[in-house]
């Protein structure tokens, strides 16, 4: 590559135009010039940015850098994104929960995300399945003792 096209990559990525169109007016194979632009930090987005076109982070007011060609980024970080989600759990769009009645007691109750549950709780499981109520209790019916209580 020379110095004059290294020049022309320059300018061409600060007008916005990408890898393919450089690479087809600098007749440079396209893996040469996103090697050359990822390498001084003219990869991924394009640098020019247009007025109105600059995002910001959901959570925290930070700019969000875009992709073109990607779906549009909302937060900076999965920090952001998470600590944004947890406190708007009212906006949490949630399409699998499912509608039941306990065939041991009879109630009804909701379960987020899994479509075979049976039961309401495991207290009723355990009594369906085994006939008694306080099957842990029968089962553990002194306190375990663990190692570390042993030694010392």
């Amino acid at each position: 590559m020379t110095d004059e096209q290294i020049i022309k990559i320059y300018e061409m990525r600060e007008q916005g135009i990408g890898y393919g169109k450089i690479s087809q007016v600098l007749d440079i194979s396209l893996n040469t010039v996103k090697s050359f632009c990822k390498r001084n930090n003219l990869g991924g987005m394009r640098l020019s940015t247009k007025d109105g076109d600059i995002h910001v982070c959901k959570f925290c007011g930070k700019e969000v850098h875009q992709n073109p060609g990607r779906k549009e980024k909302k937060f900076c970080d999965d920090k952001c994104r998470m600590a944004y989600w947890n406190s708007h759990q009212d906006k949490v769009e949630r399409k699998a929960v499912y509608e039941f009645t306990c065939p041991y007691c009879g109630k009804p109750f909701t379960a987020y995300g899994n479509a075979n549950r049976r039961y309401c709780s495991r207290l009723c499981y355990f009594t369906a399945r085994y006939g008694y109520r306080d099957y842990w209790s029968k089962k553990y019916d002194e306190k375990p003792v663990f190692k570390a209580e042993m030694s010392g």
